[in-house]
């Protein structure tokens, strides 16, 4: 049996790092089948030479985040397990600080993976970024978070989320209501991450002076948008025709967004996906980003990471 000791320099840290009923230790243990104990200012961690030097880096780099003011959840854990098996735990440090925004409870919002933190570089130094990506990534709210933080900086005078409204596999039929009410099941998760950030009563307040649009993409035909932020959800739902009209609506003084999941394509008839074209056809334009996220940077439940693998594989093995 193997033993190595890492120091603790106060019992804050120790706690923070074992979290409720060692939640935070835990996974550490069962990924590495080591045994992490902590008698005072000290922390032991036994096993296999190996699985102790790896779980050893785990816990250092968590404690690293600590130590910057960040507080662990089981998503992070995970990702630092992940980089540390990748030989990339060092890489954990640029997480820490560089908050988006706050939302209207309170909550800092920051890139939780280097793929969304490069994302989040590509939005703000580039006209026009493609985020480009499987379920769970932040794709969407991340790019809703900057455009929240763009607007109360006054880079922007108007925030514009637009998506196309198609239906995920299934016939929605007559929907009651006016125009609005019809077209807002299609735009819920731009109203969710809009409430998130502004809280409902600024988010109204904002919409009835013309700051903030949320509309479908049919919306967009014939506009100019000049300083705005405008943000283009579940792009992969465009046709060809589609895109290249939201991307002729760029105005000076504006950033866009286009987010999208090529592996969820729902448009009738096999059509062909805008988005899919769009990659392509802009590639290596400058002052255009395009940012692939993997299963890597899921920050939902774990189990969507494994979905996501678990479709991957299955794709692979039927080709």
């Amino acid at each position: 049996m193997f033993e190595q000791r890492v120091s603790i320099d106060r019992m804050e840290q120790a706690v923070a790092l074992f979290g409720s009923l060692d939640e935070n230790i835990k996974p550490i243990e069962q990924e590495y089948h080591v045994s992490i104990v902590c008698r005072g200012s000290e922390m032991k961690i036994s096993g296999e030479p190996d699985d102790v030097t790896k779980a050893t880096r785990a816990v250092e780099s968590l404690l690293s985040l600590i130590n910057r003011g960040e507080s662990l959840s089981e998503q992070n854990v995970r990702y630092c397990i992940m980089l540390v098996n990748e030989g990339q735990e060092n890489k954990i440090d640029s997480l820490a600080g560089d908050c988006i925004c706050i939302t209207s409870k309170g909550k800092p919002v920051k890139a939780k993976t280097l793929g969304q933190k490069k994302y989040c570089n590509a939005i703000r130094s580039h006209t026009i970024t493609i985020g480009v990506g499987p379920a769970g990534t932040g794709k969407t709210y991340l790019a809703v978070a900057l455009a929240v933080t763009a607007f109360r900086a006054q880079e922007v005078n108007r925030i514009v989320l637009t998506r196309p409204a198609v239906e995920a596999g299934e016939k929605l039929g007559f929907l009651p209501g006016d125009l609005q009410q019809k077209v807002d099941p299609y735009l819920r998760p731009l109203y969710d991450a809009l409430f998130d950030m502004l809280g409902a009563e600024t988010y109204q307040k904002y919409v009835e002076r013309g700051n903030i649009e949320v509309a479908p993409l049919a919306y967009m035909r014939g506009r100019t948008l000049d300083d705005s932020f405008i943000i283009l959800d579940e792009a992969q739902n465009t046709t060809p025709e589609q895109m290249k009209m939201f991307l002729t609506r760029l105005g000076f003084g504006s950033k866009m967004v286009i987010t999208g999941d090529i592996t969820q394509i729902d448009l009738p008839d096999g059509r062909k996906s805008g988005l899919k074209d769009v990659l392509h056809i802009l590639r290596g334009i400058d002052d255009i980003a395009q940012v692939r996220f993997s299963e890597k940077d899921v920050v939902r439940h774990k189990l969507v990471q494994e979905i996501i693998k678990a479709y991957e594989k299955n794709e692979e093995s039927g080709r």
